[in-house]
């Protein structure tokens, strides 16, 4: 099998956080971003469709994001190109090809892990966007589908996708049931396989590797570190965030982090009072912030007064304070 040769990873990947439908969206990766400034941050799933024909600015993002990657969700080689050429314009770092979504809506729309199937259509709609943009074109997805779930056709996948300078793969190491499963029951019931993904790094050392699924440590993430180049790390993140204010000492070799829970709550009222000033709601942000106090005292009160209060009208940062008041201080 040839390997591609590979001058350069995309290092800011050694560890990322899962784009999530629904919850990654540009408030709570600003709230991560204070919480880690190493950590590769994604957008949700976003199709070529609504980039291209949808009503909504669905490229926005806060510039204090970066480093952030677009995941882009679609299969013709053109749209996709028209897509990335407008997030590079935007100042995206990366655009990522969802190969792993395993959902209804994802296959009628022939895209997400039923690609898995076709990897010469999807190393097409990776040189498409090669062609057009100077940025990181970058795949994620599943170690196979349905009875499509040997190393040989993940291997084949890989080297058909790579041979068009595709530098970087992150891999669930779950295979996808593309039916008789729910997207959630995707996401717990097929296996893990961590292995395979190990070994797929060591028949390609050239490449990026990052492993995902079930990771919820950072004793797993070092672990995970040891066999492959990258971690990414998904609803875990967003149910514990503060284990994020670890990773740029633990996995970047940076200063240890010196706040507190309550400090990352403070620094997020100032980007709050902004939102709701240009006519935006706390809805849209608190809920992102439920599990910063996860395991302390405290912590089932600042849920409760933030879901009771915040979606009031009116709602604002006194909110917030209000419900830090609730929370002892360590």
């Amino acid at each position: 099998m040839t390997k591609p040769v590979i001058n350069s990873v995309h290092a800011a990947g050694r560890f990322s956080i899962a784009p999530m439908l629904d919850w990654t969206d540009r408030h709570c990766r600003y709230f991560h971003r204070l919480l880690t400034k190493n950590t590769l941050l994604y957008t949700e799933m976003v199709t070529t469709g609504a980039i291209i024909h949808g009503r909504g600015d669905y490229l926005a993002y806060n510039k204090e994001e970066h480093p952030v990657s677009l995941q882009l969700g679609g299969s013709n080689p053109i749209d996709l190109a028209q897509s990335a050429k407008l997030a590079q314009e935007r100042g995206y770092d990366e655009i990522n090809l969802n190969v792993g979504c395993p959902s209804d809506r994802v296959q009628s729309g022939k895209f997400g892990a039923c690609l898995m199937a076709e990897p010469t259509l999807v190393a097409d709609c990776v040189k498409a966007m090669q062609d057009v943009v100077d940025i990181p074109i970058t795949v994620k997805t599943r170690i196979g589908i349905d009875d499509q779930d040997s190393y040989e056709f993940l291997q084949t996948f890989i080297d058909t996708v790579a041979a068009t300078g595709c530098k970087d793969f992150t891999l669930h190491a779950r295979k996808a049931w593309l039916s008789g499963l729910s997207p959630k029951e995707n996401r717990e019931i097929p296996e893990l396989n961590y292995q395979r993904v190990y070994d797929i790094k060591q028949d390609f050392p050239a490449l990026f590797i990052a492993i995902n699924g079930g990771v919820k440590t950072l004793a797993e993430t070092q672990l995970h570190l040891g066999n492959v180049d990258g971690v990414m790390m998904g609803r875990e993140a967003y149910h514990n965030p503060f284990l994020l204010s670890q990773i740029d000492e633990l996995v970047y070799g940076g200063e240890k982090s010196t706040h507190s829970r309550h400090d990352y709550a403070e620094m997020m009222l100032p980007y709050i009072d902004n939102h709701i000033r240009n006519g935006g709601s706390l809805t849209h942000i608190y809920r992102h912030m439920l599990g910063l106090f996860l395991g302390l005292p405290g912590a089932r009160a600042w849920k409760r007064h933030l879901s009771e209060q915040g979606h009031k009208k009116g709602a604002g940062v006194e909110v917030v304070e209000a419900a830090l008041l609730l929370v002892p201080k360590s």
